[in-house]
């Protein structure tokens, strides 16, 4: 049987399962709740490919039975084992997928940015848009999202958010959406009904283990509190709850509101700046900081890799791939699989035509 990487080891697997059971299985496995998630993500990453395997193996094994009877003349199991196979394949498919996240954080949960660009009101909008857009992506693949922090926009939208993407390979799926994203609609916000041309970058970060070492020394680091000021429940508003942190050598900030306590949003807008200056450490080592500025052009025309066209057509094309779907409603309400399996398709095949 064919499966992502090669040859699949079951009883390796197994083993790995069996070890990370064990360590659940300790009466202090939830003293240290951060470290305890930690070991169950890495689970979930053991397991499901397994489960999987399994799930495949079962399927074949029907599909066996269905051609057999099918050969006996049984023309109701010669429809199922049709169905079956699509099924197997559309299986295969996935887990084919799967082999092309080999990075290193691709397997994990992912931490996810909107900032509008050049157009105003409209961009403001427009990301508020995207935001949703990812929220239903990733509700339909059964992922938990949560908004950790949002700025809304002035009469609209918002000026700029993060959501954390908790779920095997969010970060390897999502990394395919970094970039400008443009819309050209009639506006709402124009009495004069014209058409208008917006942009929101989307920068994607994989959420790092507590394992992973980023030092941060605290003299780096400016810290300011201030009332939330987006959707986060009755202590919106209340108290100086929310966080913003500024790593000065880097200049990049971060900043968390949906906690109830100053410390808790603090804790969590650490955790985003480790990500991103481990993000940046990478990059840094690797040689490819061009790569990672490929994504932080500027906010407006030419630069897009995907485009949302809602007037005087309907018509989403990704620019990288040449991708396109004519049913922009259901790219908007969450439909991105066929543009993210095309760019990591490509991304996968692009050293072997180097």
């Amino acid at each position: 049987m064919r499966h992502t990487g090669g040859v699949f080891d079951v009883a390796a697997r197994e083993k790995k399962l069996a070890e990370i059971d064990a360590v659940a299985a300790a009466p202090d496995f939830w003293n240290n709740g951060e470290r305890a998630q930690t070991v169950l993500r890495e689970r979930a990453q053991v397991a499901e490919p397994l489960t999987a395997w399994r799930k495949q193996a079962e399927g074949l094994e029907e599909l066996k039975i269905f051609l057999e009877m099918a050969g006996e003349g049984d023309a109701e199991a010669a429809k199922e084992s049709e169905s079956k196979l699509l099924e197997l394949e559309e299986m295969q498919r996935q887990l084919d997928l799967q082999r092309m996240l080999g990075g290193e954080h691709d397997a994990g949960s992912a931490i996810l940015e909107l900032h509008p660009g050049a157009g105003g009101t409209e961009a403001q909008d427009w990301a508020e848009m995207l935001l949703r857009m990812y929220l239903r992506w990733a509700e339909r693949r059964g992922y938990k999202t949560e908004i950790i922090d949002y700025q809304p926009g002035d009469g609209a939208g918002l000026k700029n958010a993060t959501i954390t993407v908790d779920g095997s390979y969010a970060f390897g799926y999502l990394s395919a959406e970094a970039g400008i994203h443009r819309l050209v609609r009639i506006s709402p916000f124009d009495a004069n009904a014209r058409r208008h041309t917006s942009f929101a970058s989307v920068f994607v970060y994989p959420e790092i283990d507590d394992d992973v070492k980023v030092e941060i020394n605290e003299a780096d680091l400016r810290v300011d509190t201030y009332r939330s000021s987006g959707a986060g429940g009755q202590h919106v508003n209340k108290t100086d709850s929310a966080v913003r942190l500024t790593h000065l050598p880097t200049g990049i900030v971060v900043a968390c509101q949906n906690e109830r306590s100053q410390h808790k949003n603090r804790a969590m807008a650490m955790k985003i700046l480790r990500a991103r200056l481990h993000d940046l450490e990478l990059e840094k080592q690797r040689e490819k900081m061009d790569a990672l500025h490929s994504t932080k052009r500027d906010n407006a025309f030419g630069n897009q890799i995907r485009s949302y066209v809602l007037h005087p057509y309907r018509l989403v094309k990704d620019h990288r791939t040449g991708t396109e779907n004519g049913n922009a409603d259901a790219v908007l309400d969450g439909d991105l699989n066929r543009f993210i399996e095309a760019y990591l398709e490509q991304r996968s095949a692009a050293p072997a035509s180097a």
